[in-house]
């Protein structure tokens, strides 16, 4: 455990002043003060909105950019960055002689592409909430205050982090095999693009496909409760545990563990 907590701050030292790391921070600040500057200067448009349909509105300017390219990109970005610092720096030899297991630096260097896309996700989750609530305060007119969807919100990206590990597992093997940009990059630039159209299309297996699970995560996240039939909104929850969730874990945990076993036994240049 302490080799791993040495190689994981030894990744937050390293990757601190790269775009990665700041894109993690910066992309959800932008996009969420976005629809903050939408709503805010077009706000006639949305006085006459019920309170929970201009909640859905506001948050799905960022929900639908993530779910759609933007998450599944940045995931294949962050797993690729990650790995790019030893390839640059040719220290990969250097970094494994060190007196800490070839586990600990492998299983830290993931787990650091994985907290990486989960404060990308948590501050998308933060500014979205906190700038809704913003708008009620400085925008009464519109019915911001006359609902709460932090716990849905909340909810959604956590599926939304949970869909992504399948794409992050492959990409972060991938990366760390190959040094050159283009071929992890490239493969996952097709598969992305792959996985928004079976998921756009409704195939019913696109949820076998871990580029597909964002978007299809995202599609299958709301479901209606007991009462909802009768209107109220509160009646809306979150289904996390879906058939994309289940394949994406899954094949995180099988690409992550078969991943340390290709790194065990190959020469790492």
């Amino acid at each position: 455990m302490k080799g791993f907590l040495l190689s994981f701050r030894s990744e937050f030292y390293k990757s601190r002043k790269t775009l990665g790391f700041w894109a993690a921070i910066l992309l959800p600040l932008l996009i969420s003060a976005l629809a903050l500057v939408i709503f805010y200067t077009q706000s006639h448009k949305f006085v006459r909105m019920d309170p929970m349909m201009l909640w859905v509105q506001f948050s799905m300017i960022s929900l639908g950019i993530m779910g759609s390219l933007l998450l599944p990109m940045y995931t294949i970005f962050v797993a690729y960055s990650v790995n790019s610092i030893e390839h640059k720096a040719d220290t990969w030899k250097t970094l494994f002689s060190l007196p800490i297991s070839r586990w600990a630096v492998y299983s830290a260097k993931y787990f650091y592409a994985m907290f990486l896309v989960f404060l990308c996700l948590a501050l998308f989750a933060i500014f979205t909430i906190g700038f809704g609530n913003l708008l009620a305060s400085i925008k009464p007119e519109l019915k911001f205050g006359q609902y709460h969807m932090e716990k849905q919100l909340l909810q959604l990206y956590f599926k939304m982090f949970l869909s992504s590990l399948g794409i992050l597992s492959i990409q972060f093997l991938l990366s760390l095999l190959w040094a050159d940009f283009l071929k992890p990059m490239g493969i996952g630039f097709v598969a992305t693009i792959t996985g928004v159209i079976m998921a756009s299309k409704d195939w019913e297996y696109a949820y076998a496909f871990p580029y597909a699970h964002p978007m299809a995560a995202l599609a299958s996240a709301i479901k209606r409760g007991p009462g909802a039939r009768r209107g109220p909104a509160s009646e809306f929850v979150i289904n996390i545990l879906t058939n994309d969730v289940y394949v994406a874990l899954g094949v995180a945990v099988v690409v992550f563990i078969a991943g340390y076993f290709i790194v065990r036994k190959r020469s790492v240049k």
